[in-house]
């Protein structure tokens, strides 16, 4: 059981997930990404320790995809998260350890730039050059 101390004010949690001011909304009527965020925010509140998110990003804004990449950061700090993701600008943003699996095998691990540069990884994502 949760102590009192252990809760965060619902104003700050809807804060910390892009929601501020938002409380008295009805879900259904927030934006794709602002959902996204509730669903987040939702599994902080109920102190999830890990976060399995599947294309967290998909049908999102620019701006929201780029807020999205900071909420993840931060939530970082205090969960462990991981992302199943095909945006690549969005992965690069998250400046954390990528591992790229093919046909159900890890093929590559490193960080963001050692992945981009492992000729298996381009081509497998971008094909061979002409």
């Amino acid at each position: 059981m949760l102590a009192r101390a252990d809760l965060m004010p619902a104003e700050d949690q809807l804060a910390l997930v892009h929601l501020a001011g938002k409380g008295d909304v009805r879900a259904g009527t927030l934006s794709h990404g602002e959902r996204q965020w509730l669903e987040i925010g939702m599994l902080l509140a109920a102190k999830a320790r890990l976060l399995l998110l599947d294309e967290p990003t998909a049908g999102m804004t620019q701006a929201e995809t780029a807020a999205t990449a900071g909420l993840i950061r931060a939530v970082a700090a205090s969960a462990t998260i991981l992302v199943i993701e095909h945006d690549i600008g969005f992965i690069e943003a998250l400046g954390c350890p990528v591992t790229v699996m093919a046909r159900g095998r890890i093929l590559c691990s490193g960080s963001f730039a050692e992945v981009r540069a492992d000729a298996r990884v381009r081509e497998l994502y971008f094909g061979r050059a002409a």
